[in-house]
């Protein structure tokens, strides 16, 4: 059974009197464990089916599932639930807190769901080891560059012990050596927990780094999408 799963999924949006297609039948199952890349130039609905995997959005039409569940038409407090439940998040600016330290930042979604202070502070100190920022756990996100500001969101997401992962343009703020330690480490976390990872990105130069390519061309996943190139 797959993890997430997506059924003739579309996407449009409003403006004004104009309706913009975001995403046009789109059929995906992805599986626990995966390490994938959604690529495609800008405008080619990348944004939009993470929105839709990370129970962000909701589809204008077709289903999506989660665990097995249908989880379409579950109203806010419950798709909000899900995602405390299921999933994290990594996002293209960050979203630190700029006067919490990198273990403030990350034990926050444990202090959120009423985790202890012990435990949370416990558990964020493991996290930052584990991608490599231990010495920095007292450190602001201003005395730190934008890599391992990355990497303090990476710990913060993974911190809840999700079942998957969502990054968006994770690397887009970063140079070409950085983007690669970043993919890099995301992989080597998957490959550790066996948490899934689904990052969106439109640098084709990272592509190398992941085991299945779901490229989006206007709103479709394109033929040319690739499954298990790198193991």
């Amino acid at each position: 059974m797959p993890l997430l799963e997506m059924q003739a999924v579309t996407k449009e949006y409003r403006l004004g009197e104009t309706i913009v297609p975001a995403l046009r039948g789109v059929d995906l199952d992805l599986d626990e464990g995966e390490f994938a890349a959604i690529w495609g130039p800008s405008g080619s609905g990348k944004t939009s089916l993470l929105n839709l995997l990370g129970l962000i959005d909701v589809p204008t039409s077709g289903h999506v599932l989660l665990a097995g569940q249908d989880v379409t038409d579950l109203s806010d407090d419950a798709l909000a639930e899900k995602r405390n439940q299921f999933i994290g998040f990594v996002f293209q600016n960050f979203n630190l807190i700029p006067v919490l330290t990198a273990a403030e930042n990350v034990e926050l979604p444990l202090q959120i769901r009423g985790a202890g202070n012990r435990t949370a502070r416990v558990r964020a100190l493991e996290r930052l080891r584990q991608v490599g920022l231990a010495s920095l756990a007292g450190a602001r996100p201003d005395q730190m560059s934008g890599g391992q500001r990355q990497r303090v969101a990476i710990a913060r997401a993974l911190v809840t012990d999700p079942a998957i992962i969502l990054a968006d343009e994770p690397t887009a703020n970063l140079d070409s050596e950085t983007s690669r330690q970043i993919v890099d480490l995301m992989r080597e976390l998957n490959e550790l927990s066996r948490v899934t990872f689904v990052f969106a990105t439109h640098d084709p130069r990272l592509l190398d780094r992941v085991s299945r390519h779901i490229c989006l061309e206007d709103g479709k996943i394109a033929a040319r999408s690739v499954e298990h190139v790198f193991v």
